[in-house]
């Protein structure tokens, strides 16, 4: 059991969010970062085929994921590395999906390296792709798979240099609100607080409930990705990551295997999520539709969670029905590719200080991540 040890800020979540948040608060505050679990990022981070992709997600999203670039091209400033591997993307679309090509080809104007290619191109690149199958087709460019547990790794580690203290196997069972800040009850013993953190992910709603602040709508959905053989002779050097145009599915290398998905977003508690077998038969019906390809065995398969409010943005920025509680949720399936500009922009929030330029920089509107927004109410009542 732990003593009753006083921070600054207590996090709720080793995750990439709660990590990201934890590095970017530097070494003048105290902070505490709690898991629930024994391993930080076991649930979301951890199962996560993340693409570093500017094209992908709402506008929030996208303002966010370009003033990340930086840290991810860089990383801290005394250990540079690289947590991105250019891949390129292709949305293919059937002659009956032209309505949502369109559309998505109106929402990237002025988003560069995108173009539409020739039905050609792509039948060149992913060459047992089925024979009349895609109807028009876009190259992005601008991609990159996310090395997801070297970033996750390098947020502990900057967080653990600033002198943090990561307590694992800690679960919260009550928070409750005193004069100067919280007193946070758990399985490990109590703590007390002058800032919470809310970075639970999927279980983000459930600490907001616990600490009085406002619902916010949230739902954990489960997302089943496989590993299968490829087709005999398959050169996958060339083979982009493969989108369908309305998310039915994606395909993409996996070393000499390929990774697949039926993109699903099936609605869950929040749990250790496993993939359902149902997902699993629409994934390769679905693949198989689409490819010449044979899945006769799975080699592996896995789920997690991807938590959203209605509009699929983020909810940033301290509550508005309690006092000194902050919420970092609903980050959907984009938490990792904009978790360098969340991290700083709650970080700097957090501490009173000024926005950094690169997120005011990027056109991030701040009212559409705020918790006070307007259509969380139509959330509430969904």
């Amino acid at each position: 059991m732990m003593d009753r040890i006083s921070y600054d800020i207590v996090i709720i979540g080793a995750g990439i969010a709660g990590t990201s948040v934890a590095a970017a608060l530097g070494d003048g505050v105290k902070v505490a970062l709690v898991e629930q679990e024994q391993q930080p990022g076991y649930h979301s981070t951890g199962r996560s085929a993340a693409i570093y992709s500017p094209t992908y997600g709402p506008p929030p999203i996208r303002a966010l994921t370009r003033a990340s670039l930086a840290y991810f091209l860089t990383g801290v400033s005394d250990e540079p590395q690289s947590f991105l591997t250019p891949i390129d993307a292709a949305f293919i679309a059937r002659a009956d999906q032209s309505g949502s090509f369109d559309a998505l080809c109106s929402e990237l104007n002025g988003v560069m390296d995108w173009r539409e290619i020739e039905v050609k191109e792509i039948q060149n690149r992913v060459s047992f792709l089925r024979e009349g199958y895609v109807s028009k087709a876009i190259l992005d460019s601008g991609t990159s798979e996310i090395d997801v547990a070297l970033l996750h790794q390098s947020f502990l580690k900057a967080f653990s240099h600033n002198g943090g203290t990561l307590l694992k196997s800690t679960e919260v069972m009550e928070l409750q609100k005193q004069k100067n800040g919280w007193l946070v009850k758990t399985n490990q013993g109590e703590c007390v607080t002058k800032i919470i953190v809310n970075a639970a992910g999927a279980w983000a709603e459930q600490v907001g409930s616990m600490a009085g602040a406002e619902c916010i709508g949230l739902t954990p959905k489960r997302r089943t990705a496989l590993i299968v053989e490829p087709p005999n002779r398959a050169d996958l050097s060339r083979v982009p990551l493969v989108i369908d145009i309305d998310e039915q599915f994606y395909l993409k290398p996996y070393g000499s295997k390929l990774l697949i998905s039926p993109a699903n977003e099936d609605p869950v508690q929040p749990c250790d999520v496993q993939p359902d077998e149902m997902d699993i038969a629409i994934c390769v019906d679905r693949i198989q539709r689409a490819f010449d390809i044979e899945i006769n065995r799975i080699q592996h398969s896995w789920a997690g969670l991807r938590s959203f409010v209605a509009d699929k943005c983020p909810i940033v920025g301290f509550s508005n029905k309690v006092d000194d509680f902050y919420w970092l949720a609903g980050q959907g399936g984009y938490g990792i590719q904009s978790s360098p500009a969340l991290g700083m922009l709650a970080a700097s929030e957090i501490l009173g200080l000024a926005i950094p330029g690169p997120i005011l920089e990027s056109g991030l509107d701040l009212g559409s991540v705020r918790p006070e927004r307007e259509n969380l109410l139509s959330a509430i009542n969904l």
